[in-house]
């Protein structure tokens, strides 16, 4: 009866640091995809977590859904726990919140089996429909440097008209 109930005891501490584990990735994290990585080959799996590491600032892991239930209570992903049915691997984002979600899309078409579940940034949460809208919103230094493009094109061209009107004064005397 003691040996039940000190492996029920070391069961429920390894149980505990899994959930701490996930509680301190949620602390830091943008965004959070959820994925049904189900029926992947062991080779797309270790390319979309190469692809992921690649990405830098992305986490990719698989946890019970249980695990996961009991980490997101409470905080902003709880809405989460609709979608933590079936097999679910986790991706957490630290630095750019559509980092994990475009990884994972740009792997959707060699990886039939791969599908989203649904994502949550800054506490909402998405469906699989929307976190793959999501999954194609360029990142934050693609859409900054649109934005400088875009002031930069009327400055140019202001620059060379003046430069023809002083060349064109320049040549006239």
């Amino acid at each position: 009866m003691a040996e039940i109930s000190k492996n029920l005891e070391k069961n429920r501490k390894a149980k505990e640091v899994v959930v701490d584990e996930i509680k301190e990735r949620l602390s830091r994290t943008k965004s959070v995809v959820l994925v049904n990585a189900r029926g992947l080959t062991v080779a797309q799996d270790t390319a979309l977590r190469k692809a992921l590491r690649k990405a830098g600032g992305v986490d990719y892991k698989v946890y019970k859904n249980s695990m996961i239930n009991f980490a997101i209570e409470g905080t902003d992903f709880a809405g989460l726990k609709d979608y933590l049915a079936g097999p679910t691997a986790v991706a957490f984002s630290y630095d750019d919140a559509t980092a994990a979600a475009a990884v994972i899309s740009k792997n959707l078409k060699g990886m039939p089996a791969l599908e989203f579940k649904a994502s949550a940034i800054d506490g909402e949460v998405y469906d699989a429909a929307k976190t793959k809208a999501i999954a194609d919103i360029p990142s934050r230094e693609v859409l900054l440097s649109k934005l400088l493009g875009s002031f930069k094109s009327p400055m140019s061209s202001f620059a060379r008209v003046i430069n023809q009107i002083a060349e064109k004064n320049a040549a006239a005397e």
